[in-house]
């Protein structure tokens, strides 16, 4: 059982918080590129508790400042993005992206103010349609070589959502492969040509069965929970017959990631990004194997869902997330539509601002859920310790972090563990933008570690 002590470890995330101290030790993403795409390339953030400013300037460099003007402490927020930085509309006080004072036009002209104010600045990088900033302390990690940051502009799509909750229950959902079986559930099948860019509504790979059907009739999968050097590896299996089981693989990418098949041709890498202990934003990276992404239909279709420009769900609590009970009754168990962000969303929101863990009961499905807790646990006490994490990487152990493998398919059920790698790896091989073969399918098992069941 979590203890409330380690419930609040876990999922406090300000800056004297000890979860907290273990998330500014990563990139954080902080916003879509296309939020500083129109006239007013200008937008607050807050993150982890904190609150900043981010802006791109008239050269196309991005930066994230505090959001208070060091002046007299005016909202940088409602700042004019001219000559060469953020300009406060208080007293004219002019920053550019790494906080120097550029200007102090209302000082005498001889006046050397300028040159001893600083504001404190973050750095950001650009991956693969997400503005990502580093907000802990010393150097940043290197990034990995994730397909999702490896794979061209072309062939990644990315958007966001928030959910008025803490984040760790959040991720959560992503780690638990039981629960699709009923919270995802939908009592009729859709056409193949309909699902493009839904999860849950493709066809499993060498096979004609939809994902569908599967969670319909095989509702109590196997779960296996493997550590790997970036977090641990989750393969779900449902016996179909005797000679053949779906295969389920996903995973944990550390600290708040996870990695998910969306359908033969495409994974979803997500983060959930903490705006303050109450509420968070997913990021999502959708990746392409065959293809480039249809960027405009993917936008429209969570456009029917989120709206701009916080990217807020049309359905939430206010409104009972859409339930309907004729719909619960014939089309979905959930009866809150066909939108599975829309199921989880209720699922965790319904738990409370911050789950209470003291009082769950956690059975053999949950199995992924306990070991997380465990690493996380553990990663949290090495930063007060004063140590680095893990996947707080150089340059040199970032381009070892590759892939990582994932799968949704029907294979033989004798041999499972080499068939979801040839599906990968020959996925990857035929992929346009020469997606990488991880080390560990090249030599099977050679860097994970099979956890028992007590974990």
């Amino acid at each position: 059982m979590t203890t409330h002590e380690q419930n609040m470890r876990m999922t406090r995330v300000g800056a004297d918080q000890p979860g907290g101290k273990l998330l500014r030790r990563y990139w954080q993403p902080v916003a879509l590129i296309e939020e500083l795409e129109d006239q007013r390339p200008v937008r607050p953030v807050k993150l982890l508790g904190q609150d900043f400013v981010l802006f791109r300037d008239e050269q196309g460099r991005y930066g994230l400042l505090d959001r208070d003007c060091p002046h007299r402490g005016a909202d940088l927020a409602f700042g004019r993005p001219e000559d060469g930085g953020l300009r406060c509309p208080f007293h004219g006080w002019l920053f550019d992206v790494k906080g120097n004072c550029l200007q102090t036009p209302a000082e005498p002209e001889n006046s050397k103010l300028c040159q001893r104010i600083k504001q404190k600045s973050y750095p950001v990088q650009l991956r693969s349609g997400i503005l990502f900033a580093y907000i802990g302390e010393g150097e940043p990690p290197a990034f990995p070589d994730l397909d999702c940051f490896v794979a061209p502009d072309s062939h990644v799509f990315a958007f966001k959502g928030h959910i008025a909750c803490n984040w760790l229950q959040a991720l959560e959902v992503g780690i638990d492969p039981a629960h699709a079986s009923f919270l995802h559930r939908f009592f009729e099948d859709e056409a193949a040509d309909a699902n493009y860019g839904r999860q849950f509504r493709a066809n499993s790979a060498d096979s004609d069965m939809p994902m569908t059907r599967v969670l319909r009739e095989f509702e109590r999968p196997t779960i296996e929970v493997e550590r790997t050097p970036y977090g641990m590896r989750l393969t779900a299996l449902r016996e179909i017959s005797d000679s053949s089981t779906h295969v389920r693989v996903t995973n944990l990418l550390f600290p708040q990631a996870f990695n998910i098949p969306l359908s033969a041709e495409m994974t979803i890498t997500q983060w959930h990004v903490p705006v303050d202990d109450e509420n968070c934003y997913w990021y999502a990276i959708f990746t392409s194997y065959t293809k480039p992404v249809d960027k405009k239909k993917m936008t429209d279709q969570r456009l029917e869902l989120y709206e701009l420009p916080n990217y807020t769900s049309r359905k939430n609590k206010r409104n009972d997330y859409g339930f309907d009970p004729h719909e619960q009754k014939h089309e979905t168990y959930t009866g809150m539509g066909a939108d599975i962000n829309v199921h989880d969303q209720w699922a965790v929101e319904s738990m409370g601002k911050i789950q209470d863990r003291t009082r769950e009961h956690l059975g053999s499905s949950d199995k992924a859920i306990i070991a997380y807790r465990k690493l996380l646990r553990q990663e949290i006490e090495k930063v007060a310790g004063g140590q680095k994490p893990m996947l707080f990487l150089n340059a040199d152990s970032a381009r070892s972090i590759q892939g990582p493998g994932t799968m949704d398919g029907i294979g033989p059920s004798k041999g499972w563990e080499t068939y979801w790698m040839e599906v990968d790896v020959a996925r990857r091989r035929g992929a346009p933008w020469m997606a990488p073969v991880p080390a560990d399918q090249t030599e099977p098992g050679s860097n994970v570690v099979h956890l028992p069941a007590a974990e």
